[in-house]
């Protein structure tokens, strides 16, 4: 698969992407940055601080003024980039993949990188299209600052014992630290900074990699568990009885209290972007609580973007991306701090006001090896089989039944073809899988190969 995906740059270091790679790149980001300030940062991967003085290297030769801001969490870059008036940004990071993966996240302007901006970087590096220039670099320490502005934004939370797992990511440090000065008791785990993951894979979508955390908050009864991905864009949380707690529906308590803080007036009413993986009682809740649902591709660049265009007060992802109006993009330690605002606000358990949203039978993220040429000869076949049903081609196929929807997608970062599927009842959710299953054949082979 190519390096440069959908939403950002990503591969296995030392055999998709080198150190030349961040070299090339920063080259051809100085084309569009040439004369401007850019922030870069990095993660906690080994493989960063070559790629990133190889990138910066690159701006720096194409006449970028860079601030290197060392190591930090993702959304610790995004803050610098609006207090410096930075016009542009990049992490070094390959977010929730394993260790040996790295790649770069962009910003330039006020927006996330298109896919059409990064196949135009891609041409570029391709064909050397570089124009030296005469560049400069200093270095910034922000994250007191970040912690600071966190800090501030949310005074006065109720004490709690939680669990912090960083995963022994960029979190390590500043989540406990922020947690503390908010209040609350903080129990470490995994919050020793080593980017090649020894604990648990920074994926912590899957539940499977929670085991120790749900464990944690049991033998310390702890009311809240908090794991964050391995550049700190993304948080889980665990109730106190252990259970992991479903990205959507945490959703859902967060929209409540969104829309709940900003009613709409005589104009149109407050927007909530969510990714089309999300379940329905997101479109159902958000309609309830006046505002106005809209789904989107699954990526956090299409996120951000939807969210910057709409105006909207927030935005979420299943994979545990929350995204927010008044700070313009994503952060987990942000989401964390306010989900205790919203428990607060509840007088709730995370357990007892996750049993206030409402849950259909829904199916995990079902992740199948795919090349991507078959991926999409399975789509092709999807979408002849259900013609039958509405369909939506936003991101893969997406057939709507009277009582559920199925989801087919490519992945955006592996070679993988993604499945979900929803429904009222258990009954309509196999009925559903099943007629998937008859309009592809090839998936329906591919699903037994894999024992699924």
């Amino acid at each position: 698969m190519s390096i440069f995906k959908d939403c950002d740059i990503r591969g296995v270091y030392g055999e998709e992407l080198h150190d030349d790679t961040g070299l090339r790149l920063g080259k051809a980001l100085s084309r569009r940055l040439a004369g401007r300030i850019v922030v870069v940062g990095g993660d906690l991967r080994p493989s960063t601080p070559a790629l990133k003085a190889a990138l910066i290297e690159g701006l720096v030769w194409g006449g970028c003024h860079v601030i290197d801001v060392g190591t930090v969490p993702t959304p610790a870059l995004y803050h610098a980039k609006r207090t410096l008036d930075a016009h542009g940004a990049v992490m070094v990071t390959a977010s929730h993949n394993p260790a040996r993966y790295n790649g770069f996240k962009l910003m330039v302007g006020d927006r996330p990188v298109t896919p059409e901006a990064l196949e135009g970087l891609a041409r570029d590096m391709a064909q050397g299209a570089f124009v030296p220039g005469l560049g400069t670099v200093r270095t910034r320490h922000v994250m007191a600052d970040y912690a600071r502005a966190l800090e501030r934004a949310f005074p006065r939370l109720a004490r709690r014992r939680v669990v912090v797992d960083a995963g022994n990511g960029s979190m390590w440090d500043v989540a406990p630290g922020v947690l503390r000065r908010a209040g609350q008791e903080v129990v470490p785990l995994f919050c020793e900074p080593d980017g090649s993951f020894p604990h648990r894979s920074p994926n912590p979508a899957i539940p499977a990699h929670l085991a120790a955390l749900r464990g944690r908050v049991r033998e310390a009864r702890a009311d809240l568990g908090i794991a964050y991905d391995g550049d700190g864009d993304r948080v889980v949380f665990v109730d106190e009885l252990g259970e992991v707690q479903p990205a959507d529906r945490v959703l859902v308590l967060f929209l409540r209290h969104a829309l709940a803080e900003h009613p709409g007036g005589g104009g149109r009413p407050p927007a909530v972007v969510y990714d089309l993986k999300a379940s329905s009682v997101v479109t159902e809740e958000t309609l309830a609580a006046g505002g106005r649902p809209l789904m989107e591709k699954s990526g956090h660049a299409f996120i951000k973007a939807r969210l910057l265009d709409e105006d909207a007060v927030l935005g979420g992802e299943v994979s545990g991306h929350y995204f927010f109006g008044a700070i313009g993009g994503d952060d987990a330690l942000y989401a964390t701090l306010y989900y205790l605002r919203v428990l607060d606000a509840a007088g709730l358990s995370p357990s007892r006001a996750l049993s206030t949203v409402p849950a259909y039978p829904i199916t995990p993220d079902i992740r199948v090896a795919c090349p991507p040429e078959e991926a999409d000869a399975i789509l092709a076949e999807l979408e002849r089989g259900l013609n039958d049903r509405p369909i939506d081609r936003l991101d893969g196929v997406r057939a709507r039944f009277d009582h559920g929807w199925a989801l087919a997608r490519r992945s955006v970062t592996e070679p993988l073809i993604t499945l979900r599927f929803e429904a009222h009842t258990e009954e309509e959710l196999a009925r559903i899988q099943e007629r998937v299953r008859v309009a592809s054949p090839r998936l329906a082979r591919l699903l037994a190969e894999a024992g699924l």
